[in-house]
């Protein structure tokens, strides 16, 4: 059975100043789910799950239907919404932050019946990453054992402000520990965070960072079913309290319960947080349809 990916594209980006993920950056009206969706369908994935809001669902699907490669995928969309909770949890009325990473991964739980990997759609992934993905999730990939394609933290950094990043520390080839951490920004060879008590703290620019491109096996919505419920005992009645995917599965290393290895890849990120990352995005797009690295994908 050929994997899956679950895209994560509930966000409306509203730092960027509107909805991402069908604003055209390539040089013919391309946006970045069409790059996505070529790799994806080149590294032999067969189904793509949309993880969106419902309102959205109109627009996506008429956006999707115009690249030329989503008909030899199968497409599927998952909704993540604030009300979509193990019982007997409900939203706070007064919430209207979503749950976060984690959230839009359970949201995509009854899609789920293949390994699969995880993108975001505001993020450029590049080829090698996705079919290195593709590769971890057809030969590799097992019920306790998942992968993540990790980043360098200087290459994922805007220099137009603040990212959140999850902070790996690997050892042996695997993922030991992913600490979430906020407010990052670049200052010279380094970078600087802030911690859980607002204190500034220098990192290397070489720490690998989680960009939430994963690989798992099916069974693990078992596992994070059973995480969520506990999480939402404890942080439920917070009304901004995210469910990060990073922290799941940072539990579930130390509990024994996964295994995650790290896989390398060759491609380069690009990322839109802010309005200005744009012109950045759309010059690397254009110069890599001119090398022939992409085909016409509308």
């Amino acid at each position: 059975m050929k994997p899956t990916l679950v895209v994560m594209a509930a966000g409306m980006g509203s730092r960027f100043g509107g909805l991402k993920q069908i604003r055209p950056f390539g040089p013919d009206g391309e946006i970045i789910v069409d790059y996505t969706l070529y790799d994806a369908y080149v590294a032999g994935f067969g189904k793509i799950v949309f993880v969106i809001k419902q309102e959205m669902r109109e627009d996506f699907e008429r956006i999707i239907s115009g690249n030329l490669y989503a008909g030899k995928l199968e497409i599927e969309y998952a909704y993540q919404s604030l009300d979509d909770l193990p019982m007997p949890f409900s939203p706070l009325p007064d919430r209207v932050k979503p749950w976060g990473t984690g959230h839009a991964v359970y949201a995509a739980r009854e899609h789920i019946d293949a390994p699969f990997g995880i993108v975001g759609a505001d993020d450029f992934f590049g080829r090698d990453t996705i079919v290195t993905l593709g590769k971890f999730l057809s030969q590799k990939c097992t019920d306790n054992g998942g992968c993540m394609v990790g980043f360098a933290l200087g290459g994922t950094a805007s220099e137009n402000g603040s990212v959140s990043r999850g902070v790996c520390e690997v050892k042996n080839g695997k993922l030991a520990k992913v600490t979430e951490r906020t407010d990052i920004t670049l200052q010279g060879d380094t970078a600087v965070y802030t911690d859980e008590n607002g204190g500034k703290v220098s990192i290397p620019t070489d720490t690998t960072v989680s960009m939430n491109v994963w690989g798992f096996a099916p069974s693990l919505m078992g596992l994070m079913q059973e995480h969520f419920t506990a999480w939402l005992h404890q942080y439920s009645g917070e009304l901004k309290k995210e469910y990060y995917l990073p922290a799941f599965v940072d539990d579930m290393i130390h509990a024994g319960k996964l295994s995650v290895e790290m896989c390398k890849t060759t491609s380069r990120w690009y990322g839109v947080t802010y309005g200005s990352d744009a012109e950045v995005l759309s010059a690397a797009l254009s110069k890599m349809h001119e090398q022939g690295e992409y085909p016409a994908l509308r």
